[in-house]
């Protein structure tokens, strides 16, 4: 079987054993490095991910993927606009709704909110609403019995509880006989919601879409705008300006990820960060390599001489160190990737046993809007790391491989 010279020696110089078993001993703390430091790599990256894609959910489990709103704020015409959107292909779900800012008012305490008029029986195809629910109901929304469902922490910060009566009043005023009034409602509190986000928990309150048309007083068979749910998320960008576009841009067409943009970019910027800061890591380890290369040339030099006087050229006696090298970083890539990926999915169990074990809540939920480790392994970040360490591995094996070759024979026997 052919098998190149210069692989075969390699090979032969990784499976012997070396009368230094110093250089073998830095040669297995080389390939460990290399691994914990991928291993590390994986479970950080893939723990950062599991955030994301539990933030993310909760952000879309309120807002929408999708919203159409009129250019002077109101939606007119509304329900003939869902049923030809309803016909585009991606989108799967529809919702009108009605937003402003108010004034709650329960006693002596005040807080401003976001109000926002939906329809009970259609804001589910959007929203996520009607399963934050931690008491009462979304469907108990009655029009013109004036109920309101209130964030956790909004409800808190005002020591409203179900049952209770809440003054709403809105920044526009009523102008009467009597001079220019503020324009208020008394509204029940028929339930609460808990999102586990403070946006949402602290600023939101739902009432029904006709009490808020009333509040606000639009004109009949108006809104605020129309709310939509996609088939796939990531492609609402395209699905905006392609509605806009078919549309003829009578409407302004928005979407999620110009909503929270800055939210996303500071995410995604931090996880490159990261990947470069624990890359530097592996960097350390697999430049130990060098050390250990050296260390055997140094160990080798009278082998070497004899092979360059048996003929083998300088690039020969380089690519022999180089497979040597190559040959310890790939070891230690597959330790890493196969240590990195089984902690990163088995991250979740391995929490709670390390918590019942110390008597402690790493991330307690008085504290933590996510009060577990969430763990989302993607292929392209093994990916990356898999080839990222591999180069490195490579890279630091170039210098040792090169004095190899510069070796003189005739100085390298002249005391064998």
């Amino acid at each position: 079987m052919f098998r190149p010279l210069e692989l075969y020696i390699g090979l032969r110089y990784t499976r012997a054993k070396r009368r230094n078993h110093f250089i073998s001993f830095i040669s297995l703390v080389s390939m460990l490095g290399v691994a914990l430091g991928i291993a590390v790599m994986i479970t950080v990256l893939s723990v950062m991910n599991g955030f994301q894609t539990e933030v993310r959910d909760r952000i879309l489990g309120m807002a929408s993927h999708a919203t159409i709103s009129g250019f002077d704020g109101i939606l007119r015409h509304w329900r003939r606009l869902a049923e030809r959107v309803a016909l585009e292909a991606e989108v799967v779900g529809d919702a009108p709704y009605i937003e402003g800012q108010a004034m709650l008012v329960n006693g002596q305490q005040v807080s401003g909110a976001l109000l926002r008029g939906v329809l009970p029986s259609e804001e589910p195809e959007v929203s996520d609403i009607g399963v934050h629910m931690t008491a009462g109901k979304l469907t108990a929304l009655e029009a013109g019995r004036y109920g309101i469902v209130l964030g956790a922490e909004l409800a808190a910060a005002l020591a409203a509880h179900p049952g209770d009566k809440i003054t709403v009043i809105t920044p526009e005023a009523t102008v009467t006989p009597a001079g220019i009034l503020p324009r208020l409602r008394r509204f029940t509190v028929i339930g609460i919601f808990e999102v586990g986000m403070q946006e949402y928990d602290r600023t939101n309150a739902f009432i029904h879409i006709e009490d808020a048309r009333r509040l606000f007083e639009l004109p009949e068979g108006t809104v605020s705008g129309l709310r939509l749910k996609l088939e796939d998320l990531f492609r609402a960008p395209t699905v905006s300006r392609n509605l806009m576009q078919s549309l003829g841009g009578e409407y302004w067409v928005s979407d999620w990820t110009r909503q929270h943009v800055n939210f996303f970019r500071a995410v995604r910027m931090e996880k490159t960060i990261m990947f470069i800061i624990m890359l530097l890591i592996v960097a350390v380890a697999a430049f130990n390599i060098v050390s250990t290369l050296v260390m055997l040339v140094t160990d080798k030099q009278a082998d070497i001489a004899i092979l360059r006087t048996l003929g083998i050229t300088p690039r020969q006696v380089m690519a022999i160190f180089i497979i040597q090298g190559t040959i310890i970083g790939l070891c230690g890539v597959l330790l890493g990737v196969l240590g990195g990926t089984s902690l990163a999915l088995n991250l979740e169990p391995l929490v709670a046993w390390l918590e019942e074990l110390l008597g402690t809540q790493f991330l307690p939920p008085d504290v933590y809007y996510i009060s577990e480790l969430p763990s989302d392994v993607q292929l392209t970040d093994v990916l990356r790391i898999s080839i990222a360490a591999f180069l490195l591995s490579v890279v630091a094996t170039l210098y040792p491989a090169w004095r190899a070759a510069r070796t003189q024979p005739a100085a390298a026997l002249h005391y064998e």
